[in-house]
């Protein structure tokens, strides 16, 4: 069965996040340079079955573009170009960071521990692509 998949696109790392075959839960897979991210999205796929692909596209509260919604469209853009075969969706990930942060807290992470971008990152996949499942 395939999986879905998640991205938190940002200019240096990228969070990935994928559900279990049946897509029940989400589960982070690793934090990613994001130079690194297509040529790591086409192994990923060679070895699992994605059947979608979701990018948290970043806006402000009042629905206006951020800094990073350029880069976030570019991405998508080239994925849609290398990686035609597997749909990409856009996702609101407005708040995705803080209720990452807030979940590395409850967990009890020590602040040092809390200080790493790349789980925040990776957390913050997971949580968008776990919201995503519930509206589904």
């Amino acid at each position: 069965m395939a999986r879905i998949l998640s991205i938190d696109y940002g200019k240096k790392r990228t969070g990935i996040a994928v559900t279990d075959p049946l897509k029940i839960i989400a589960s982070g897979l690793t934090t990613i340079e994001t130079p690194q991210l297509m040529n790591y999205l086409k192994a990923y796929f060679l070895k699992e079955e994605v059947e979608e692909v979701i990018v948290g596209m970043p806006s402000n509260l009042d629905d206006t573009d951020t800094d990073a919604t350029p880069l976030v469209k570019h991405f998508v853009s080239a994925f849609k170009k290398h990686i035609p075969q597997i749909p990409i969706k856009e996702v609101d990930e407005r708040y995705t960071s803080k209720l990452a942060s807030r979940a590395m807290i409850e967990m009890g992470l020590k602040k040092k521990q809390r200080q790493n971008k790349a789980l925040l990152d990776e957390i913050a996949a997971t949580i968008m692509l776990q919201e995503y499942l519930n509206k589904s």
